[in-house]
């Protein structure tokens, strides 16, 4: 193994620039972990490339000498994804950070992977667009297409798989292809896209994405509505949906939430279970709209709902809203994130809410429960301490739990997160003999399992 790294790295150096190849142990260490509670594991070397040419000939050094290649966006997955376990090349994609072409009359952007989603929509305002998805943290577009992200907006306008049009994928041997192109819609072929968004790193490194946008929307208004109990809050969600109303946004936080959002963004909103919604449109349309949802919300019991129409107070709304996972880990010092992440079919989700509460109860654990509860995903935010060996207990009990109950139901153990390592071991409970053909997909696209290996689904190699 050192003999080989050793051999790669003097490649690495041959074909990269010095500042390009680093071996800094402050640098390895900043690679050796992502937001969540897994066990971090620094790789052997990091590179920084530039273009596809020079992840290809990264690639086909890594391929000679059979040595693990770990991409890396930003570091902000939570479920073990670019943690490289077997100490190998982690590819960090930070300086392939280039918006390549904007096509304003085909509603598409060309991205490297590297590119933030606040970046790309900071460009995009120029031509009165915008990218939907929003996983909450500003993540690259690479990462958010390798976790097939989404976020509070795919209740109306889809996940990541939904907005990538065409990948530029580095292949295990190297060599480059494209996994769809521009056209609107194609019946040509194996659908590509669906295979490698989603694949967090296991089947290629993305060098290049094409990625659908919108246009936006006349008028917004968002509004904030509280209920006595969080049962109400989403039978009005399932209500509101049922009703056809066209909605952009809905989110749910819990009462511990609430109290977390309050604290660390410095607003004053009831300290009850709450629905952030948003609503987009034309302003004729949306006041139809608010209306007919106001009625719906107070059908089922809500004690007051406040609308945003201005640019300022949506943004204040919205930004307590995604600064939640971080008003956790503020508002509990030497504690642990560890976050669960499953989704059901929305008639089932109100019942998936009260079991989960009634468990984080008997369990004695600390944390609340938010959700996009306009798609069925919600997730429980865990504050744990790692050297209490019976928190850390409860807490993975907790997570079989609510996974069972989704599974049971007809859900999946993970809504957005992805599999990384946390989730792989309800794969195969989850996908049944369908796991077998995944597997055969990775052990073709890469047979030696030297991409991202040991995540989604194993092979030889043993993660920890």
């Amino acid at each position: 193994m050192e003999t080989a790294i050793t051999n790669v790295i003097h490649g690495l150096e041959k074909w990269l620039r010095k500042d390009q190849v680093t071996m800094n142990e402050t640098v390895l260490e900043e690679h050796s972990t992502d937001e969540s509670y897994h066990t971090p594991s620094s790789p052997a070397v990091v590179v920084f490339p530039e273009n596809a040419e020079e992840v290809s000939e990264i690639v086909r050094l890594a391929d000679k000498y059979e040595i693990a290649v770990v991409p890396y966006g930003l570091g902000t997955s939570l479920e073990g994804h670019i943690i490289p376990y077997e100490h190998g090349i982690t590819i960090d994609f930070s300086l392939m950070n280039s918006i390549l072409e904007i096509r304003e009359k085909d509603f598409l952007v060309k991205v490297q992977p590297g590119v933030t989603r606040s970046q790309l929509n900071k460009e995009l305002k120029k031509y009165g667009l915008f990218f939907p998805v929003d996983p909450g943290a500003d993540a690259t577009l690479g990462g958010m297409a390798a976790t097939n992200a989404s976020g509070t907006m795919s209740v109306r306008y889809g996940i990541m798989r939904d907005q990538v049009r065409d990948l530029e994928v580095v292949l295990v041997d190297g060599k480059t292809i494209h996994t769809g192109n521009l056209a609107e819609k194609s019946s040509s072929g194996y659908h590509l896209n669906g295979i490698f968004v989603g694949s967090e790193g296991t089947l290629g490194c993305f060098t290049e994405l094409t990625l659908k946008v919108y246009g936006i929307p006349e008028h917004q208004i968002a509004a904030r509505a509280s209920f006595n109990m969080v049962d109400d809050a989403v039978e009005a969600v399932t209500a509101i949906l049922q009703a056809g109303v066209p909605i952009a946004r809905m989110e749910l936080l819990d009462e511990p939430s609430m109290v977390q959002a309050n604290q660390y963004s410095e607003t004053g909103y009831k300290e009850v279970p709450t629905l952030f919604l948003e609503f987009h449109g034309n302003e004729a349309g949306l006041t139809q709209d608010v209306s007919f949802a106001e009625d719906i919300l107070n059908d089922f019991g809500c004690l007051e709902v406040t609308f945003e129409a201005e640019t300022a107070a949506r943004n204040k709304l919205w930004e307590a809203r995604h600064h939640v996972l971080y008003a956790y880990t503020h508002g509990y010092p030497g504690r642990k994130l560890m976050i669960t992440d499953v989704c059901l079919p929305i008639s089932e989700l109100a019942g998936a809410i009260q079991d989960a509460r009634k468990t984080l109860r008997a369990l004695s654990l600390q944390g609340g429960i938010v959700g996009h509860v306009g798609d069925g995903n919600y997730h429980i935010f865990l504050m744990i301490d790692l050297n209490n060996p019976e928190e850390v207990q409860n807490a993975n009990q907790l997570n079989e739990h609510i996974v069972e109950y989704a599974l049971n139901r007809g859900g999946t153990c993970t809504g957005e997160h992805g599999v990384g390592i946390g989730k792989q071991k309800y794969q195969k409970q989850e996908h049944g003999e369908a796991l077998h053909l995944m597997e055969k997909i990775k052990s073709t696209l890469d047979p030696r399992d030297l991409f991202n290996p040991n995540k989604i689904v194993k092979q030889n190699v043993s993660a920890e």
